[in-house]
């Protein structure tokens, strides 16, 4: 009997170790977060480069929630291959996310290889901000922490059950149409394939709502970015040529013309050396840097400089990356290695001290992204056979590059106490707390929409920026889009005139104005200056995109998960917690929109309507097509040309329906004094014909003045 016994605990244990290789070992890792764990993990990984720690306050005070699925249903296998893991998915399921996708919105049936790449094309899943993460409209999301080329199968995979009888055919005949039918039934799992790797952290982000989840996995990100408040006002970035004088007298410009306009960026000429970067000032270009940046903040302009993080050899940091850097160049340039720390603190170090420290409120970073993967002769980026001293191989790095940049350039600011807006050109997982924008070189208008709605799945920032354009339609349309978005960016590299003054590029560059430029540029003021007075309700939305993880920007299924008619709504898109938007192409003089449950009201018009129907809208070039929806106060400030330090806004509160209330998130808007509590909230609330303002918190001064309140019936 006590042989027997011990056989007996031998096998329950080497069944226990089985059971615990193929479902992997489940924790809590923050409230309403679970990792399973299974083989042995990359030593690099998305997350373990995650900058901020988890915001485990706020992730308490989200509602509890139960997974559609058992945790042990998620199963892992590591074989020759690499590593396999399988997700429940029930037959209803709709999947979003994988990063900022431009061709598709909802990803079921689909499938995905969210690859960092600088042309995404084709819906292949290459993009500029990939990420491995997913959410399902049932309340949940799935992130698989790697830096890998990964594939996921999302539903349309279907496997051999070799202890099941016979499968019969699904085609019933012998037709073309009939063979060609695919009436197979969608698999009931996300299966996802990733090469090379030993074993894998998953981590799984409860709901008990798609809008829950997303705020649990930005929450555990470290909260979302709460950039500077002058970033959410106009940036303008000026010819690639332009030298001191040019970007002086174009300043002039829109102080003259009354135009607002918060940051200008310059492009690659104001260095000795671009492709790759010195990092060092064009004297011939800029010969009193300094003083040219005091200049520009003295009349209200913050300077933002463009680069990319392959290092000339010409530049002050080549000899001391030389040995921490990739065994491959670009354009003739070191491939910092920015997965080891030494190597970072060097290029953040240099940047420091040159720049933020002598008044540069931000950097362009372009070219972290990879060529393209889809054309052969794309072949300006290392290639993926690369070695670093930390480690890293060059497919890992291409995926977290962009990523380690950001956190690079941000921790700057950050150890400065000092708030900013940057750009970038990749990204990937738990970058939530990065206040940097993605843009793209492709240009399609609709996918730039989508691309709004997508962010919001991704945890990311992204920036619909306008360049030129067709016609004066395209032109206005895009405007209005960026107007609507987290960043209102005009990139005007190739031109030497704003493109509202002459939407021609040659005609442009010879000053050649259209006979109409200014009245185009009458409509151009009036949306910019919408935009100015959106400033304190998009700097609340960001504050609850911090505190809450709620993101700023976001498709209407997030908010409304069991309306079916949001599942592919992938055109109209939330702004904070009240207002919808529903951009339009230069295709369009009209377009149907879908109110969602409750009643909302035209902006341009203000018409009420009852939700849950699709209506008409036919907005001007100088309009924006948003609603309101019905118990909002819409705090709208008088427009300023730009966001200064002692800026007060003067806030006009528009009432639509009873009971209607806001708040307004109020701090000094450039430095991180919120984060120990140097804050107010503005409640307001409109009630028995009344206007009712409560401000609390702990900032001594003021950002808001409440001036009028205006009903809208």
């Amino acid at each position: 009997m006590v042989k027997r016994f011990i056989f007996n605990s031998s096998l329950f244990i080497i069944l226990q170790l089985f059971f615990l290789f193929a479902t992997g070992q489940t924790i809590q890792v923050a409230p309403g977060v679970q990792k399973i764990t299974s083989g042995t993990i990359d030593q690099f990984t998305p997350y373990s480069f995650c900058g901020a720690l988890p915001l485990t306050g706020a992730l308490t005070q989200l509602p509890a929630a139960k997974l559609p699925f058992s945790i042990g249903e998620i199963k892992i296998s590591v074989n020759g291959r690499g590593t396999v893991v399988q997700i429940p998915l029930d037959d209803t399921e709709q999947l979003y996310g994988f990063g900022m996708q431009i061709g598709s919105f909802n990803q079921r049936g689909l499938k995905k290889r969210p690859i960092v790449n600088d042309n995404p094309l084709n819906d292949l899943g290459y993009t500029h901000g990939p990420t491995t993460f997913y959410v399902s409209n049932k309340g949940y999301g799935v992130l698989i922490n790697t830096a890998r080329y990964t594939t996921f199968y999302c539903g349309n995979t279907a496997k051999l059950d070799q202890s099941a009888g016979e499968t019969k055919a699904t085609n019933g005949g012998n037709s073309v149409e009939e063979l060609y039918k695919n009436d197979g039934k969608i698999s009931g799992s996300v299966t996802v394939d990733i090469p090379g790797a030993k074993g894998i952290e998953v981590f799984v982000f409860e709901g008990p709502d798609i809008k829950t989840a997303m705020q649990r996995y930005n929450l555990f990100s470290g909260g979302g970015a709460l950039p500077a408040i002058w970033g959410l006002g106009v940036k303008y970035r000026v010819k690639a040529d332009f030298n001191q004088y040019q970007v002086d007298k174009m300043a002039a410009y829109f102080r003259d013309n009354h135009i607002p306009c918060d940051v200008l960026g310059l492009e690659p000429r104001w260095q000795t050396a671009s492709y790759s970067c010195s990092y060092v000032w064009n004297k011939s270009f800029f010969p009193s840097p300094e003083l040219f940046v005091d200049s520009m903040k003295n009349k209200g302009f913050h300077i933002n400089l463009w680069e990319h993080a392959f290092v000339s050899p010409k530049s002050p940091l080549y000899q001391p990356l030389r040995n921490k850097a990739g065994n491959y160049l670009v354009w003739n340039g070191l491939v910092p290695d920015f997965a080891d720390t030494a190597a970072a603190n060097i290029f953040a170090d240099y940047h420091r001290q040159t720049f933020v420290k002598k008044g540069i409120s931000g950097f362009k970073m372009d070219e972290c992204d990879n060529s393209n993967l889809a054309m052969g002769n794309a072949t300006w980026s290392f290639p993926e056979l690369s070695q670093f001293p930390s480690g890293i191989d060059g497919e890992q790095m291409h995926q977290l590059f962009g990523l380690l940049y950001q956190k690079t350039i941000y921790g700057i600011y950050k150890k400065l106490n000092q708030r900013t807006y940057l750009d970038v050109r990749a990204s990937n997982a738990f970058a939530s707390s990065y206040p940097a924008a993605l843009y793209s070189d492709t240009y399609l208008h609709e996918e730039y929409i989508r691309m709004i709605l997508n962010s919001g799945f991704a945890g990311m920032i992204w920036s619909p920026e306008v360049r030129e354009s067709n016609t004066i339609k395209d032109f206005m349309r895009r405007s209005q889009t960026a107007v609507l978005s987290a960043q209102t960016l005009y990139n005007s590299w190739y031109l030497q005139n704003p493109p509202w003054l002459q939407i021609n590029i040659e005609k442009n560059n010879k000053g050649e104005l259209m006979g109409d430029a200014k009245q185009v540029e009458a409509d151009i003021r009036k949306l910019l200056n919408f935009r100015m007075s959106l400033i304190p309700y998009l700097y609340n939305a960001f504050a609850d995109y911090h505190f809450k993880g709620i993101p700023p920007f976001r498709a209407l299924v997030m908010d409304y998960p069991q309306d079916k008619n949001t599942f592919n709504l992938s055109d109209e898109y939330m702004i904070g917690e009240s207002i919808l938007a529903a951009p339009l192409t230069e295709k369009m003089d009209e377009r149907k929109v879908y109110l969602p449950e409750g009643n909302w009201y035209d902006y341009n018009t203000r018409q009420k309507y009852e939700g849950g129907k699709y209506y008409t809208i036919r907005p001007d070039l100088n309009q924006l097509p948003i609603f309101i929806k019905e118990g909002t106060i819409l705090p709208l400030a008088k427009p300023v040309e730009y966001v200064s330090p002692d800026t007060k806004f003067e806030i006009t509160c528009f009432v639509y329906g009873q009971a209607a209330k806001a708040a307004l998130f109020e701090d000094d808007g450039i430095t991180f004094n919120y984060e120990n509590g140097a804050y107010n909230y503005l409640s307001l609330a409109w009630n028995k014909n009344k206007g009712i303002v409560k401000r609390t918190g702990n900032f001594k001064n003021s950002r808001y003045v409440i001036k009028n309140w205006e009903v809208i019936k």
